[in-house]
């Protein structure tokens, strides 16, 4: 058996070689990894305010007046004075009735009247002439009490006959129906050429229906508790405004972003339903514009607080662990640290704290998803001042 041998130069240019490698790749581990700037994030210490907290309800618009105009006396409808949806006056005329056989009526009543009163000027003066006749025996005392009774008679019917003359002439006027009261008209019910049914009774016809449009009044309802807060308010005094009847409300509808009606509670029941435990309130809205529709929805804000000092931040420098909100407080060494909050409601995009935060804290209010708990940042300044405002607005 022959053993190899390989030259002492040729191990060693192999062992400098493999030193070499291995030297290259001890200096490639050793290079150091730069360190990334902290981030820019942009802070703000907390706005304070004078606020009054609203409390939001949904309600539903109501006309202060609706009348249904039906007929008062019966007939064939003979003209219809109005479009379809106008807007109408308090005395325009709506309808009119065939007014021919209300006028007959009436020339007949006035006819009796004149019957009547004849026949009252005729038995008068037969009393007349019997006083002086009983007097001188020339008639009995019976035939005078026939003249008497027949002069009481005649004054009965020429009352009757005035009071049907009275009836008469209020049947002709009724043959007009006019617009009680001011607002828009909803459509015809009847056309031309019908007979229409009046009186008194629960089978009238009814023509058509009128809702007043300017003032309008918004219904909502809201619980127990807030109604107790509402009462304790206005009782301690703190503030005249958050009295439960004359209270400033505001309103928005549905395509409007802020609530910029300003109405005034003007009524509140006086019992609460027992099937919901809630009350009913009623605000009431100038709506000269006629924007406001019976029956449209809208959301009403009610004080529900005397005013008071409050610390504010922008609603996007909250953030949300579970249930629980934080924002981000940079420190004296600029390290920002999560700090859980208790919050209030919105003003003007400003998020009420209503606890968590003092008045001096550097609130990180943009950039807030560079920022984890702990780590180093830096901070600039905002320098946009807030949007003044004084009215609360939830979410």
């Amino acid at each position: 058996m022959y053993l190899m041998t390989f030259p002492r130069t040729a191990s060693a240019a192999s062992l400098l070689l493999l030193a070499s490698v291995l030297s290259g790749c001890g200096d490639s581990s050793r290079t150091a990894v730069p360190t990334p700037p902290p981030p820019v994030v942009t802070v703000a210490t907390p706005v304070k305010r004078t606020i009054v907290d609203q409390d939001e309800y949904v309600g539903r618009f109501v006309a202060v007046d609706a009348v249904e105009v039906r007929a008062r006396v019966s007939g064939y409808l003979d003209k219809v004075a109005f479009e379809d949806g106008q807007l109408v006056k308090q005395g325009d005329l709506l309808f009119t009735i065939d007014k021919r056989p209300f006028q007959n009526t009436l020339d007949q009543a006035r006819a009796n009247v004149q019957t009547a009163r004849s026949n009252l000027e005729y038995t008068q003066a037969d009393l007349e002439r019997g006083r002086q006749l009983v007097r001188d025996r020339t008639i009995t005392e019976q035939v005078f009490g026939q003249r008497t009774q027949a002069f009481r008679n005649a004054q009965a019917a020429v009352t009757a006959s005035e009071a049907m003359v009275r009836q008469a002439e209020l049947d002709l006027e009724f043959t007009e129906l006019r617009a009680p009261i001011t607002g828009r008209i909803g459509d015809r019910r009847v056309t031309p050429g019908n007979l229409v049914t009046g009186g008194a009774g629960g089978n009238t016809t009814l023509l058509a229906t009128i809702v007043s449009n300017d003032p309008i009044r918004l219904e909502f309802t809201f619980d127990e508790a807030s109604l107790l807060r509402y009462e304790r308010l206005g009782r301690a005094g703190k503030d005249p405004t958050t009295a439960i009847s004359g209270v400033p409300v505001r309103a928005k509808l549905i395509d409007e972003q802020d609530f910029a009606h300003i109405g005034r509670m003007d009524f509140v029941d006086n019992v609460i339903d027992r099937s919901t435990g809630t009350i009913r309130g009623r605000a009431q809205f100038a709506n000269s514009d006629r924007l406001f529709t019976p029956g449209m929805f809208a959301r009403v804000q009610v004080p529900g607080s005397a005013p008071y000092e409050a610390l504010m931040v922008p609603d996007a420098a909250i953030g949300t662990e579970q249930i629980r909100k934080f924002v981000y407080v940079v420190g004296s060494e600029d390290v920002a640290k999560q700090v859980y909050v208790t919050l209030g409601q919105v003003v003007d995009g400003l998020r009420v704290i209503r606890d968590g935060l003092s008045e001096n804290d550097r609130v990180v209010v943009n950039g807030l998803m560079r920022v984890r708990p702990g780590i180093k940042v830096k901070p600039e300044e905002a320098g946009a001042s807030p949007p003044p405002g004084s009215q609360a607005q939830t979410n």
